[in-house]
């Protein structure tokens, strides 16, 4: 009993029962990693296994990666350093000079101070030594992109475009007075070329593979800091309606671009140039994360047709086309909002002659889906005059292909009557409108007022806005206007044509 007791008592130790639980656990994690097969084994049935996978009580881990080994790093900068070294001689500071008229005097160009009476009072010498004052010189700076060894430098329009004189500096410090191939302000793009030869270029990398997330370097001489290399990721591609240029189609960039960074180089791992540095979103004027780049692929098409002709020849479809909202969709029987539609066919162009008709909706253009009317401008205007091009269309629903050859663009694409109020029953409700003046063969009812608190003017139509069709029914004059709205009822939807400047545009209002 005393051994009962005694070897009780140790037991109820409370050492000795922490070692014991100890050696337990020991002995239990022993069984476990001296049959590592047989547990791998069967975890490797379970997964095999539908049945075993579904009674498994507990996924297996993922498989773990080790993290990169220093080795891995050094790689990877000395890769950086790599394009830096390829890329930085061939980024340029470009600065211009404007001159300005001297303010010797509240009134420089007044004709008064060549009248013999003025100078009977101020002198020969006054008016010797303002003719003779030297103008005033305000300079701006920005970067440029070296493109061919000849001399031939990318830049952005903005940065040269008030320039009387034009100069580059190099990266090794040499200077040049630099002319003005070309510009293209509806890109922002601008070619310069200076007297020099073997010089460092980039070759143009292809923009239209672009993933966002890629790494990418951007490279420029933002605050006059020659060859400033950041580094960041694609943010986002296509980025249009920005309200920077006519044509837009930017990548969007975290790499660090500020003022001076304007037509510096973007380039991918490869230290091709994939795109040209252009403009920043920024509350404070300085870097917030937002950086756009005109693509390679419009950058360089731009610059091969300065070149060649000094200016910008580009390719005409001769649509007028606009975007699909939902309802405009639901009006002309598509499944979803992609697409550009189109408004009106330009007589005598090639849209006209490939049998486009207004209410077709584009899906695909050259092999490449149209995502909006933006993508379709772009895509036609990159394309060369004489080009065949397969178009994909939406008409009625049914899809068909249809064979533009492109054309050139032309130059310049770049009334009384009866008076009537809309009344207060249907989807026009609000609008006062008059016929147009029909000496120019036009027809339809311009827009003189509209109630700001209407379906009409929640929809989008605006005063001077002259409507064309109502329902796919031609509106020639006031009493058109007036015998088709009569028809209206209050819970009609409502599919408008109208013609706004030199646009046309389809304008989807709902019923009540």
């Amino acid at each position: 009993m005393r051994e009962q007791g005694s070897l009780t008592t140790v037991l109820k130790n409370p050492v000795v029962l922490a070692i014991g639980s100890f050696l337990c656990v020991c002995l239990a994690l022993g069984a476990t990693f001296f049959q590592p097969s047989t547990v791998t084994q069967a975890s490797e049935e379970q997964v095999a296994s539908p049945d075993l996978l579904v009674q498994a009580p507990l996924a297996q881990p993922a498989a773990f990666s080790p993290p990169a080994t220093s080795e891995d790093l050094l790689r990877f900068n000395r890769h950086l350093i790599a394009i830096a070294k390829k890329v930085t001689p061939a980024v340029v500071n470009i600065s211009i000079v404007k001159k300005t008229a001297p303010r010797n005097s509240p009134f420089p160009h007044s004709p008064f101070f060549d009248d013999p009476f003025f100078r009977k009072f101020f002198g020969e010498r006054f008016r010797e030594e303002r003719r003779q004052a030297p103008r005033r010189r305000q300079q701006g700076m920005g970067s440029g992109v070296i493109v061919n060894p000849d001399g031939y430098i990318v830049t952005n329009n903005h940065v040269v475009a008030e320039g009387d004189e034009i100069q580059v500096v190099l990266g090794d410090q040499r200077k040049f007075e630099a002319e003005l191939i070309g510009t293209d302000p509806k890109t922002d793009l601008a070619i310069l070329k200076i007297d020099a030869s073997d010089l460092p270029f980039l070759s143009w990398g292809d923009s239209g593979g672009l993933e966002v997330g890629e790494m990418v370097v951007a490279v420029g001489n933002p605050f006059g800091l020659n060859q400033t290399v950041t580094m960041g990721i694609i943010s986002a591609v296509g980025r249009a309606n920005v309200g920077i240029a006519d044509y837009e189609d930017f990548i969007q960039t975290d790499a660090a671009i500020n003022p001076g960074n304007s037509g510096g180089a973007l380039v991918n791992v490869r230290g091709e140039l994939i795109g040209i540095n252009t403009a920043i979103f920024s509350r404070s004027g300085g870097y917030m994360g937002i950086g756009f780049a005109i693509p390679s692929n419009m950058a360089k098409g731009v610059a091969q047709s300065l070149k060649v002709y000094g200016k910008m020849v580009r390719g005409w479809l001769g649509v007028s086309i606009q975007d699909l909202t939902p309802d405009l969709a639901k009006q002309f029987d598509a499944t979803e909002t992609k697409g550009a539609l189109v408004t009106d066919v330009v007589e005598g162009s090639p849209a006209e002659d490939a049998l486009f008709q207004r209410g077709d909706i584009i899906r695909e253009y050259d092999g490449r889906a149209v995502e909006n009317s933006t993508k379709l401008r772009t895509y036609v205007a990159e394309t060369p005059p004489e080009t065949k091009v397969d178009v994909e269309i939406l008409r009625e629903g049914n899809r068909k292909r249809l064979t533009v050859v492109i054309g050139l663009m032309p130059k310049d694409m770049a009334g009384t009557g009866e008076v009537g109020t809309v009344g207060e029953h249907h989807a026009l409700s609000g609008l006062t409108v008059e016929s147009v003046e029909q000496s120019a063969g036009d027809k339809g009812v311009r827009v003189m007022k509209v109630q700001p608190d209407s379906r009409a003017a929640r929809a989008g139509i605006r005063k001077d806005d002259v409507i064309m069709e109502i329902n796919r029914i031609s509106i020639a004059d006031a009493d058109d206007f007036d015998r088709v709205t009569s028809q209206l009822d209050e819970d009609d939807a409502v599919l408008v044509l109208l013609r706004r400047g030199r646009s046309t545009l389809f304008l989807s209002i709902g019923g009540r």
